[in-house]
């Protein structure tokens, strides 16, 4: 019992979050669209930005950039869930999540990277059990051409 509560706790920590902006290069005095992704295993999900919860920790990306001005993420719609734990439904995400956003480059940049750093914040859950919340940090490049 205890080996399969530790495998349990390790695929919590499975949840792999990357990203990417473009096609790896943006124009200057242009944009580009950026995505965050959070590629999550068969078992695990977690709450959406909105999980309609008091109690569930929304998911959340914190973007910064240097060398451009980059928006406010998007996030996608989640789907509605009933657990035994909880009253009311859970909106959660499950599978591959994208969270896009825009990153603009000033026609004035003198540089030839643009960088977004990503925090992204996280509860992941079984159908029982939810781990303790984690953030992961990413930094997203692109070329400026």
């Amino acid at each position: 019992m205890l080996v399969a509560f530790a495998a349990a706790a390790t695929n919590a920590q499975t949840v792999n979050v990357g990203g990417s902006i473009g096609n790896g290069t943006v124009a200057r005095g242009g944009s580009a669209r950026g995505v965050v992704t959070l590629n999550l295993p068969g078992g695990l999900h977690v709450n959406s930005n909105r999980p309609n919860s008091e109690y569930a920790i929304p998911t959340s990306v914190r973007l910064t950039a240097t060398g451009g001005r980059v928006s406010a993420p998007t996030y996608p719609r989640g789907k509605n869930k009933r657990f035994q734990f909880s009253n009311g439904t859970i909106n959660i995400y499950e599978g591959r999540v994208t969270i896009p956003f825009t990153v603009r480059v000033p026609a004035n940049f003198r540089g030839n990277t643009v960088t977004v750093r990503a925090a992204v914040r996280y509860q992941a859950c079984t159908d029982e059990v939810c781990y303790p919340p984690r953030t992961q940090n990413i930094t997203l490049t692109a070329r400026v051409r």
